[in-house]
C-alpha cells in the first residue's frame, strides 16, 4: 500500500477522535479531557483480541491519586474503531512486545482514546495525577495528533524518580512503549502554540494485564 493509500485506510481511525465525550471524573474539576475506552481479551496461542463488553475503568488510589479508587463508565469506543485495522495492527504490535517481556499470557486489554484540549490560560494535563504506574504489565502509546500545541512531552522515571528518558511523541503513529512493572511514565502539561485557535493532544493508550477480566 502507497502512502496515499495508507493515509486513506488512517483517516476514519483519526476521524474519531473527534467524537469523544467528556470525562466528567476529574477530580480537579477539569473538563480539558475527552475519552472513549474498550476493552478486550486475549489467549495464549491464540491469535487476536476479543472485545468483551463494556465496563467501568478501576485503577487503585496508590497507581491515580487523584482519579483512583472508583469505577469510571467512560463512552465506549465506537464499534467500527474498535474493529478497524488500524487498531488491529497496534493491539498486535503491542501483544507481541507484551510477550516478549512476559511470555504468553491470558491478557486482559484495555484501549484508551484521549483528547487533552488546551486553551490561552489553561492548559491541560494529559496526566493530571502525575508520573505513574498504571498497575499493569505493558503500555502502548501511540500518537494519534498533536494540533497547535506546545509542551506534552513524554518523561520516564524509575521509583526512586531519576529521570530515565524524556521526549516527544510528535508524528502520527509515534510511539512508546512502557514495562510498567520497572518504569514510571508521564507528560508534561499542554498549551496552545497559537492562543487565538483551537488545541489538543489525541492519543491511543493500550494496556496489557496479566489474567482474565477484573471480577
Amino acid at each position: 500500500m502507497g502512502e496515499a493509500g495508507r493515509a486513506e485506510a488512517l483517516a476514519p481511525f483519526f476521524a474519531s477522535w473527534g467524537r469523544l465525550e467528556t470525562d466528567a471524573f476529574m477530580r480537579d474539576g477539569g473538563r480539558y479531557r475527552r475519552r472513549r475506552i474498550a476493552n478486550f481479551a486475549a489467549e495464549p496461542g491464540v491469535p487476536g483480541h476479543v472485545r468483551g463488553p463494556h465496563r467501568p475503568h478501576f485503577q487503585a488510589v496508590v497507581h491515580n491519586t487523584l482519579n483512583g479508587g472508583v469505577d469510571r463508565w467512560f463512552a465506549a469506543m465506537e464499534d467500527a474503531v474498535a474493529a478497524s485495522a488500524p487498531l488491529t495492527a497496534l493491539l498486535d504490535l503491542g501483544r507481541s512486545m507484551a510477550e516478549a517481556l512476559h511470555g504468553p499470557q491470558p491478557w486482559f486489554v484495555e484501549a484508551h482514546q484521549f483528547r487533552i484540549e488546551a486553551a490561552a490560560g489553561a492548559p491541560g494535563f494529559p496526566t493530571p495525577e502525575g508520573v505513574h504506574h498504571d498497575g499493569v504489565d505493558f503500555v502502548l502509546i501511540a500518537m494519534i495528533a498533536r494540533t497547535n500545541l506546545t509542551g506534552g512531552e513524554t518523561v520516564i522515571e524509575d521509583d526512586a524518580g531519576h529521570r530515565l528518558a524524556q521526549f516527544v511523541l510528535q508524528d502520527p503513529l509515534d510511539t512508546a512503549m512502557v514495562d510498567d512493572p520497572r518504569v514510571m511514565h508521564g507528560v508534561t502539561p499542554v498549551a496552545p502554540a497559537d492562543p487565538a485557535l483551537p488545541s489538543c493532544r489525541d492519543v491511543l493508550v493500550l494496556t496489557w494485564k496479566r489474567g482474565g477480566a477484573p471480577g
